[in-house]
């Protein structure tokens, strides 16, 4: 466990479908749909969603995390280590299935809790830009698997701390730069995405197909990264420093109980799917809603299993668990314009994991400096959106 308290100085002196077996979304059986399919399912959905996304988080994980574990640094701190074998052929499970992919109309739908007086209604935003060019992605995580190079075998997209890869320290992330337009220097990623067609030019190429990861990466259009408030109380700071990861990269094979993907289209986001690629209709882009914990145990910045620290409120009410305090919740919505066509695309996985949708996961670092935590708080808790 590692005490917040001892870091609370830090960042201010440095930086100034079924979903019915998953706790964590609440999705009602859809009917029967009543829309054609797209006439044109080819086409490229070419606009930004408009509609804010209403997806409410899972229950409190608890299960372990879902990548590797960390290994031991390497005694020389200056030499890297080197990356992990790449695993046997027959590791490497075949995906995604055409069946995983489904219209968005025979989604769920998704079902959140009504906010009451005493809860928080307001919204910050952090504008971070969307990774383009590729300009800061690799195969680390820094979150579940600190110190291994490749600990993910499949590539993450960052936006936010310019620093952050498997080496990267409390310290070295206050002194970095960002790419977020109001100089926060917290890291967010996640899995890319791919056009399985396409082809793979970077200098990991030949990594990633080991790994069984093929086809381009797909920039997103764009990426929103929101902190929302509590359905039934005002929140309070986060830590510096606070690490946290939302679903479960190993869930395939590990089950459901941290699973926590949210797959939906622009202007259908009160329908999503947790195991199933959505096909958008025309004119829509696929969304990814990665939805992290907001309540916090108010001692720790991380745990073993990088979980246990924070929880998720009751699906049903958003109460925060006895013990727990309300903190800003994390919602990233990443926007991509793909075919809407079966097997067309896929998610990045570990080669075990046949680029099931389940699999979809995200990770974050708190680094915003005292003020702008403050200014978070205190929109969030004033029903404004900023």
């Amino acid at each position: 466990m590692i005490p917040a308290l001892a870091l609370a100085t830090s960042v201010s002196q440095a930086v100034a479908g079924t979903a019915s077996a998953q706790p964590g979304l609440s999705l009602q059986a859809p009917g029967d749909p009543t829309a054609e399919p797209p006439a044109d399912p080819s086409a490229e959905p070419p606009a930004d969603p408009s509609a804010e996304p209403s997806a409410e988080p899972p229950a409190d994980p608890s299960a372990d995390p879902s990548a590797e574990p960390p290994a031991e640094p390497p005694a020389d701190p200056s030499a890297e280590p080197s990356a992990p074998a790449p695993p046997p052929p027959s590791a490497v499970k075949p995906g995604p299935r055409r069946d995983q992919f489904v219209d968005i109309r025979r989604a769920p739908r998704i079902q959140v809790p009504r906010t009451s007086r005493s809860g928080s209604r307001g919204v910050f935003s952090v504008n971070c830009g969307t990774n383009e060019g590729q300009a800061h992605s690799n195969p680390d995580n820094v979150v579940a698997a600190p110190g291994v190079q490749n600990g993910a075998h499949h590539i993450h997209d960052y936006v936010g701390n310019l620093d952050t890869d498997a080496f990267s320290t409390d310290e070295t992330l206050a002194a970095a730069g960002t790419t977020c337009t109001n100089g926060d220097k917290s890291t967010y990623f996640w899995p890319v995405l791919r056009l399985r067609s396409g082809e793979d030019d970077s200098d990991r190429a030949e990594q990633s197909r080991l790994d069984g990861n093929v086809g381009s990466i797909v920039e997103p259009s764009s990426v929103r990264l929101q902190f929302l408030g509590n359905a039934r109380s005002r929140v309070t700071a986060m830590p510096p420093f606070l690490r946290m990861a939302t679903g479960d990269a190993k869930s395939a094979t590990n089950g459901l109980a941290n699973a926590n993907a949210l797959w939906s289209c622009s202007g259908f986001q009160n329908r999503g799917f947790t195991n199933k690629y959505p096909l958008c209709p025309r004119g829509s882009q696929v969304l990814r809603i990665l939805n992290f914990a907001g309540c916090w145990d108010g001692q720790n910045t991380d745990s073993a299993n990088h979980r246990s620290h924070v929880s998720f409120a009751d699906k049903r009410t958003g109460q925060c668990p006895q013990g727990t305090r309300a903190i800003p919740q994390l919602r990233m919505t990443l926007s991509y314009r793909v075919p809407a066509r079966a097997l067309a695309f896929a998610l990045d996985s570990f080669p075990e994991q046949g680029h099931d949708p389940v699999t979809d996961h995200g990770d974050f670092i708190n680094v915003m400096g005292d003020r702008l935590m403050r200014q978070a708080v205190a929109t969030i808790n004033s029903g404004r959106r900023r």
